[in-house]
C-alpha cells in the first residue's frame, strides 16, 4: 500500500513539474494568446450587447451618450418592428428556409460523404474534389447564373411555379447546394474515422447498406452530424445576397432582407429603435441554439481529432 501510494504522488509530482515546465516555456505565447482571445471577445461581444441596449432605447437616447442606461425600457420599438415592418412575417420565412435548407443539406450531405469516405470506387476522390472545390469560389461569383438557373426551373411544367423565382422552395435548393461542399468536406473526414467493425457486423447479419447508414453510422456520427447542422442553421440564417437575388416579392422576404428595408428606411424615417429592436431579433434565436448546443459543437469538432 506504501509503496502504491508513494508511486503516484511520483506520477503526480511529475506531471505538476512537466506542466510547470510547460507553463514556463510557454510564457510569452501564452500571455499572447490569452490577450488575443480577451481583444476577440471584446470586439465580439461590445456590439452585441450595445445593439441589445439600444433596442430599448429612444432615437434621442441612441444618438445621445452610447453607454447610458434607457429612461424607461421602450419594449414598443419591438411591437413596432414586429407588425409594422413586418418582422414577423419575416422571422416565419427564415424559419422555414432554413430548417428544410438545412434538413435537405444534412441528408443529402450525410449520404453523399458517408459513400465517399467508406466505399471506395473509381473516381471517388475526383467527386470528393469536386465538392470541396465548392469552397474556393465566393458566392458572388455564383449569383448571376444561379439567377438564370432558378429562373430556367421556373418553366418546368407543374414544378416550375413551386421551384422558381419568388419562392421558398427555390431557395431551399439553393440553400442546400450553397451549403453541401461544408458538409461533404467535415463529414467525410468524421465518417472516416468511425470503426468499421459495426457496419461489417451489421452486413454480415444481413443488414442493408441503408439501414447500416441510418441505423448504426448514422448515430456513431452525431456529434459531428449536430455540429455541422450548427454551422448550416447559422450559415443559412444569416445568408443575406441569395435572397436578395432570388426573392424580390416582399412577402416572400427572409430576415435579413426585412431588416434591410428597415436599415434602408430609416435613413428616411428616422426609426432607428425598431431597427436595433429587429436586429436583437435576429440575433437572439442564434444566440440560443449556439449557447444550447455549445457542448456538442465543441465535442463533433474534436471527435475526429481524438479518436
Amino acid at each position: 500500500m506504501t509503496t502504491t501510494t508513494s508511486g503516484t504522488s511520483a506520477v503526480a509530482a511529475s506531471r505538476s513539474l512537466t506542466r510547470r515546465e510547460r507553463r514556463r516555456r510557454l510564457g510569452p505565447l501564452s500571455a499572447l494568446s490569452h490577450t488575443a482571445l480577451v481583444v476577440w471577445t471584446a470586439l465580439t461581444v461590445v456590439p452585441i450587447l450595445w445593439t441589445f441596449l439600444a433596442s430599448v432605447k429612444s432615437e434621442d437616447e441612441i444618438f445621445g451618450d452610447a453607454w447610458s442606461t434607457p429612461a424607461r425600457l421602450r419594449w414598443e420599438n419591438f411591437a413596432r418592428a414586429w407588425e409594422q415592418a413586418h418582422i414577423g412575417q419575416y422571422m416565419l420565412n427564415s424559419v422555414i428556409v432554413v430548417s428544410f435548407g438545412t434538413l435537405g443539406t444534412m441528408l443529402a450531405g450525410s449520404m453523399a460523404a458517408y459513400v465517399l469516405a467508406r466505399y471506395p470506387f473509381r473516381g471517388n476522390r475526383a467527386v470528393y474534389l469536386l465538392f470541396v472545390s465548392g469552397l474556393a469560389f465566393p458566392v458572388y461569383l455564383a449569383l448571376t447564373p444561379l439567377f438564370f438557373v432558378v429562373q430556367n426551373l421556373g418553366n418546368v411544367p407543374l414544378a416550375g411555379p413551386f421551384i422558381g423565382l419568388n419562392t421558398h422552395a427555390g431557395l431551399v435548393l439553393v440553400y442546400i447546394a450553397y451549403s453541401l461542399p461544408f458538409t461533404v468536406f467535415f463529414l467525410a473526414a468524421f465518417f472516416r474515422t468511425l470503426p468499421t467493425a459495426v457496419a461489417e457486423a451489421a452486413l454480415v447479419d444481413g443488414a442493408s447498406h441503408t439501414r447500416v447508414f441510418f441505423q448504426i453510422m448514422l448515430p456513431m456520427a452525431r456529434p459531428g452530424i449536430v455540429s455541422v447542422a450548427i454551422f448550416n442553421v447559422l450559415g443559412q440564417w444569416n445568408q443575406y445576397q441569395l435572397p436578395l437575388v432570388l426573392l424580390q416579392e416582399r412577402d416572400k422576404w427572409v430576415l435579413t432582407q426585412g431588416i434591410a428595408d428597415i436599415s434602408t428606411a430609416a435613413g428616411y424615417d428616422q426609426d432607428w429603435s425598431a431597427l436595433f429592436a429587429a436586429l436583437t431579433l435576429a440575433i437572439l434565436p442564434m444566440l440560443v441554439v449556439y449557447t444550447v448546443f455549445q457542448r456538442q459543437i465543441q465535442s463533433g469538432l474534436t471527435a475526429g481529432a481524438l479518436k
